[in-house]
């Protein structure tokens, strides 16, 4: 049922994107804030918000911009012929090329910024202090502390 429900939603999206925003298009930018809220936002609320295309919290989903994009090829597909998908074969690839790349991307700064959240929570120091300065006045002070014989607790990992 899970899978029909999704079916159903993004197909209506699929749909209605490809039938009414060459119109609305025809107004310019106005147009494009006016699909937006007329095509978009309503889709968005259905298949995202009332969740009919059953999206869990914790899950990685496929958006609407993939049931559009398929739409939009199949229906030039069905109208023009095979050719219309043979042609729009370049520009598919890239776009797979485009979203390889952002999310590798997007996996290096969530890890980069993992670490950074991971020092600050774990190492407090003062503002503008560089981590490599940071970890001098570390190993000066544990250097300190065994010299005079103190235990230093440290958290484990």
């Amino acid at each position: 049922m899970k899978f029909f429900r999704s079916f159903v939603g993004y197909c209506i999206a699929g749909m209605i994107v490809m039938s009414v925003w060459s119109q609305l298009g025809t107004y310019g930018i106005f147009g494009g804030f006016l699909a937006a809220v007329i095509i978009i936002g309503p889709m968005w609320y259905m298949n995202h918000y009332i969740n009919l295309t059953g999206n869990e919290d914790d899950a990685a989903f496929v958006d609407m911009g993939l049931a559009i994009a398929v739409c939009g090829i199949m229906r030039d597909t069905f109208i023009q012929g095979g050719h219309a998908f043979v042609t729009s074969l370049p520009t598919i690839l890239l776009v797979i090329v485009g979203a390889t790349l952002g999310g590798i991307t997007a996996a290096f700064i969530e890890k980069d910024m993992a670490k950074k959240t991971e020092f600050i929570n774990e190492n407090p120091r003062e503002p503008g202090l560089r981590r490599s300065d940071f970890e001098k006045l570390k190993e000066a002070k544990e250097k300190i502390l065994r010299s005079k014989q103190i235990k230093v607790f440290q958290k484990k990992k």
